[in-house]
């Protein structure tokens, strides 16, 4: 299917809204709006409504980035737990008021930090989003798990497919693929297709989480084209470039890389 500026959206962290917010509005996308925790503390409900009013003159729907840092949802401690929950809850509230259709969020897993204990890991994280995919059924805010540091998929297709919600799915983030992924793109993909909501795109150079413009490191696009190719419907996708003139570059490199069947 043809990629349109319909399914694009844009990295916009919540503090640079005033600077970034009517750049990203110019360019015919949708912002995905990143939420540090303490900012979700008094966050003023008018300044969010007048950001839902600006993005929805424009016919479309922002996404959400919820917060992450210290955060684990099936961390063996269960106050860790209880401040990921309040967090995670406090992100999807903000997310409602900005009329978003979706919410990423991070697993907080690797296998590093929980050895042998990914069944328990799982069974908290379950437990913490059961509530969390119950309230996004009342936002009409679906949640989208991002792969960070798994080498395989199955950590994540487990615990989807154990809430087994469509209110509940995938991110994809290539960049974080490449880095820490030890199963091949396509297997990734084909993996995760089932339940895959929202795509992250952005590129480096395999070894460091550098989030360049798309086409500017060494990722090859390709897979995700031939993905997108053969769906209905492309899920939606955030160019995670961190200042709007990669931004710009990342948006027409993706648009050539399209074009060109992405040869790398």
């Amino acid at each position: 299917m043809p990629l349109s500026a319909d399914c694009l959206h844009a990295h916009l962290p919540w503090l640079r809204i005033g600077e970034f917010l009517p750049r990203i509005l110019d360019l015919g996308l949708a912002p995905e709006i990143a939420f540090k925790g303490p900012e979700l503390d008094d966050l003023p409900v008018e300044q969010l409504a007048t950001v839902a009013r600006l993005i929805a003159a424009t016919g479309r729907r922002p996404t959400v980035h919820a917060p992450f840092f210290d955060l684990s949802p099936g961390a063996m401690e269960p106050l860790v737990r209880q401040i990921t929950l309040q967090r995670l809850t406090q992100a999807l509230q903000a997310a409602g008021h900005l009329g978003a259709h979706l919410m990423v969020v991070h697993p907080g897993y690797d296998h590093w930090r929980y050895p042998n204990l990914a069944v328990a890991w799982a069974d908290h994280a379950a437990a913490t989003f059961a509530p969390l995919v119950a309230m996004a059924e009342q936002h009409d805010c679906r949640l989208a798990l991002e792969n960070i540091y798994e080498e395989q998929t199955e950590t994540l297709t487990a615990l989807v497919a154990r809430l087994d919600s469509s209110w509940f799915g995938h991110c994809f983030d290539v960049g974080h693929w490449r880095l820490f992924g030890r199963q091949s793109q396509e297997t990734w993909l084909a993996n995760l297709a089932p339940r895959l909501l929202h795509l992250h795109l952005h590129d480096n150079h395999g070894q460091s989480d550098d989030h360049l413009p798309v086409g500017e490191g060494v990722i090859d696009f390709a897979p995700i084209f031939r993905m997108l190719a053969g769906m209905p419907a492309a899920p939606s996708i955030t160019l995670e470039a961190h200042n709007p003139d990669e931004l710009q570059r990342s948006y027409a490199n993706l648009q050539n890389l399209r074009v060109k069947g992405a040869p790398r």
